[in-house]
Protein backbone atom coordinates (compact mmCIF):
# COMPACT_ATOMS: atom_id res chain seq x y z
CA UNK A 1 0.00 0.00 0.00
CA UNK A 2 1.23 3.48 -0.81
CA UNK A 3 2.56 5.15 2.32
CA UNK A 4 1.84 8.59 0.91
CA UNK A 5 -1.56 7.61 -0.49
CA UNK A 6 -2.94 6.14 2.72
CA UNK A 7 -2.11 9.14 4.93
CA UNK A 8 -5.15 11.44 5.29
CA UNK A 9 -5.15 15.20 4.64
CA UNK A 10 -6.68 17.53 7.21
CA UNK A 11 -8.43 20.54 5.70
CA UNK A 12 -7.40 23.83 7.37
CA UNK A 13 -9.89 26.58 8.25
CA UNK A 14 -10.96 28.81 5.38
CA UNK A 15 -10.52 26.07 2.76
CA UNK A 16 -13.41 24.26 1.09
CA UNK A 17 -12.99 21.00 -0.82
CA UNK A 18 -15.67 19.69 -3.19
CA UNK A 19 -15.64 16.36 -5.03
CA UNK A 20 -18.10 16.00 -7.92
CA UNK A 21 -17.98 13.87 -11.07
CA UNK A 22 -14.31 12.94 -10.63
CA UNK A 23 -13.14 16.54 -10.19
CA UNK A 24 -11.78 17.83 -6.87
CA UNK A 25 -12.15 21.60 -6.39
CA UNK A 26 -10.20 23.39 -3.65
CA UNK A 27 -11.07 27.01 -2.75
CA UNK A 28 -9.14 29.18 -0.34
CA UNK A 29 -8.12 32.76 0.39
CA UNK A 30 -5.52 32.82 -2.44
CA UNK A 31 -7.60 31.25 -5.20
CA UNK A 32 -9.29 28.17 -6.59
CA UNK A 33 -7.73 25.03 -8.10
CA UNK A 34 -9.24 21.98 -9.82
CA UNK A 35 -7.86 18.47 -10.33
CA UNK A 36 -9.42 15.57 -12.21
CA UNK A 37 -9.15 12.28 -10.28
CA UNK A 38 -9.45 8.91 -12.06
CA UNK A 39 -9.51 5.35 -10.64
CA UNK A 40 -9.15 6.53 -7.02
CA UNK A 41 -11.99 7.03 -4.52
CA UNK A 42 -11.82 10.39 -2.74
CA UNK A 43 -13.80 10.80 0.49
CA UNK A 44 -14.26 14.19 2.17
CA UNK A 45 -15.62 13.81 5.72
CA UNK A 46 -15.26 16.05 8.83
CA UNK A 47 -12.42 18.20 7.42
CA UNK A 48 -10.40 15.08 6.50
CA UNK A 49 -9.74 13.78 2.97
CA UNK A 50 -8.92 10.10 2.47
CA UNK A 51 -7.91 8.28 -0.71
CA UNK A 52 -8.72 4.62 -1.43
CA UNK A 53 -8.07 2.41 -4.43
CA UNK A 54 -10.32 -0.43 -5.51
CA UNK A 55 -7.62 -2.88 -6.69
CA UNK A 56 -3.91 -3.63 -6.42
CA UNK A 57 -3.10 -2.91 -10.08
CA UNK A 58 0.20 -1.09 -10.56
CA UNK A 59 -1.56 1.75 -12.40
CA UNK A 60 -3.84 2.39 -9.44
CA UNK A 61 -0.97 2.04 -6.97
CA UNK A 62 0.92 4.76 -8.82
CA UNK A 63 -2.08 7.11 -8.94
CA UNK A 64 -2.90 6.56 -5.25
CA UNK A 65 0.07 8.54 -3.93
CA UNK A 66 0.09 10.91 -6.90
CA UNK A 67 -3.43 12.25 -6.38
CA UNK A 68 -2.91 12.53 -2.63
CA UNK A 69 0.24 14.63 -3.22
CA UNK A 70 -1.44 16.79 -5.89
CA UNK A 71 -4.45 17.60 -3.70
CA UNK A 72 -2.20 18.24 -0.69
CA UNK A 73 -0.23 20.73 -2.85
CA UNK A 74 -3.50 22.38 -3.91
CA UNK A 75 -4.54 22.86 -0.27
CA UNK A 76 -1.08 24.17 0.64
CA UNK A 77 -1.20 26.54 -2.34
CA UNK A 78 -4.58 28.14 -1.60
CA UNK A 79 -3.61 28.69 2.07
CA UNK A 80 0.07 29.77 1.90
CA UNK A 81 1.08 29.88 -1.78
CA UNK A 82 4.37 28.84 -3.37
CA UNK A 83 7.46 30.94 -4.13
CA UNK A 84 10.40 30.32 -6.45
CA UNK A 85 13.43 32.61 -6.50
CA UNK A 86 15.81 32.89 -9.45
CA UNK A 87 19.22 34.54 -9.30
CA UNK A 88 20.85 36.18 -12.34
CA UNK A 89 24.63 35.59 -12.15
CA UNK A 90 26.72 37.51 -14.67
CA UNK A 91 28.17 40.90 -15.49
CA UNK A 92 25.45 43.23 -16.82
CA UNK A 93 22.59 40.81 -16.12
CA UNK A 94 19.50 42.76 -15.07
CA UNK A 95 15.84 42.12 -14.37
CA UNK A 96 12.90 44.50 -14.04
CA UNK A 97 9.15 44.21 -14.10
CA UNK A 98 6.09 46.33 -14.85
CA UNK A 99 3.06 44.52 -13.50
CA UNK A 100 3.22 40.98 -14.88
CA UNK A 101 5.76 41.77 -17.62
CA UNK A 102 9.27 40.61 -16.82
CA UNK A 103 12.18 42.24 -18.68
CA UNK A 104 15.48 40.30 -18.62
CA UNK A 105 18.89 41.45 -19.89
CA UNK A 106 21.02 38.29 -19.84
CA UNK A 107 23.81 38.86 -22.35
CA UNK A 108 21.93 38.73 -25.63
CA UNK A 109 21.78 41.58 -28.16
CA UNK A 110 18.18 42.21 -27.09
CA UNK A 111 16.21 42.12 -23.85
CA UNK A 112 13.83 39.23 -23.25
CA UNK A 113 10.32 40.39 -22.33
CA UNK A 114 7.96 37.77 -20.89
CA UNK A 115 4.22 38.17 -20.29
CA UNK A 116 3.45 36.01 -17.26
CA UNK A 117 0.14 34.34 -16.45
CA UNK A 118 -2.16 36.46 -14.26
CA UNK A 119 -2.00 33.83 -11.48
CA UNK A 120 1.77 34.37 -11.11
CA UNK A 121 2.98 37.46 -9.28
CA UNK A 122 6.52 38.60 -10.11
CA UNK A 123 8.86 40.78 -8.09
CA UNK A 124 12.43 41.80 -8.92
CA UNK A 125 15.06 42.71 -6.32
CA UNK A 126 18.20 44.58 -7.43
CA UNK A 127 20.72 45.65 -4.80
CA UNK A 128 24.06 47.27 -5.54
CA UNK A 129 26.87 44.74 -5.39
CA UNK A 130 24.53 41.73 -5.40
CA UNK A 131 23.03 39.60 -8.15
CA UNK A 132 19.48 40.50 -9.26
CA UNK A 133 16.77 38.17 -7.91
CA UNK A 134 13.41 37.36 -9.53
CA UNK A 135 10.69 36.16 -7.11
CA UNK A 136 7.72 34.27 -8.55
CA UNK A 137 4.68 33.67 -6.31
CA UNK A 138 1.46 31.77 -7.05
CA UNK A 139 -1.09 29.44 -5.49
CA UNK A 140 -0.47 26.84 -8.24
CA UNK A 141 2.74 24.87 -7.59
CA UNK A 142 2.88 23.36 -11.07
CA UNK A 143 2.44 26.74 -12.79
CA UNK A 144 5.06 28.59 -10.73
CA UNK A 145 7.56 25.77 -11.32
CA UNK A 146 6.87 25.76 -15.05
CA UNK A 147 7.32 29.54 -15.33
CA UNK A 148 10.55 29.40 -13.29
CA UNK A 149 11.91 26.61 -15.51
CA UNK A 150 11.02 28.63 -18.64
CA UNK A 151 12.86 31.70 -17.33
CA UNK A 152 15.87 29.56 -16.35
CA UNK A 153 15.97 28.03 -19.85
CA UNK A 154 16.82 31.42 -21.42
CA UNK A 155 20.35 31.24 -19.97
CA UNK A 156 21.16 28.06 -18.04
CA UNK A 157 24.15 28.29 -15.67
CA UNK A 158 27.38 27.19 -17.31
CA UNK A 159 29.75 24.91 -15.38
CA UNK A 160 32.99 26.96 -15.62
CA UNK A 161 32.17 30.40 -14.19
CA UNK A 162 28.59 29.72 -13.06
CA UNK A 163 27.13 32.50 -15.22
CA UNK A 164 23.43 32.24 -16.05
CA UNK A 165 20.04 32.07 -14.37
CA UNK A 166 19.90 29.70 -11.42
CA UNK A 167 17.55 28.95 -8.55
CA UNK A 168 18.49 30.54 -5.22
CA UNK A 169 20.26 27.87 -3.20
CA UNK A 170 20.94 25.64 -6.22
CA UNK A 171 24.30 23.85 -6.07
CA UNK A 172 26.05 23.93 -9.43
CA UNK A 173 28.54 21.30 -10.50
CA UNK A 174 31.64 23.26 -11.39
CA UNK A 175 34.42 22.13 -13.74
CA UNK A 176 38.10 23.04 -13.66
CA UNK A 177 39.41 25.16 -16.51
CA UNK A 178 42.12 24.38 -19.08
CA UNK A 179 45.01 24.38 -16.62
CA UNK A 180 43.66 21.34 -14.75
Amino acid sequence: MSRIGKSPITIPEGVTVDHKDGVVTVKGKLGELKQEVKDIDVKVEDNVITFERSSEKSDQKAKHGLYRALINNMIEGVTNGFTKELELVGVGYRASNQGNKLDLAVGYSHNIVIDLAPEVKVETVSEKGKNPIVKLTSHDKQLVGQVAAKIRSFRKPEPYKGKGIKFVGEQLRRKAGKSA
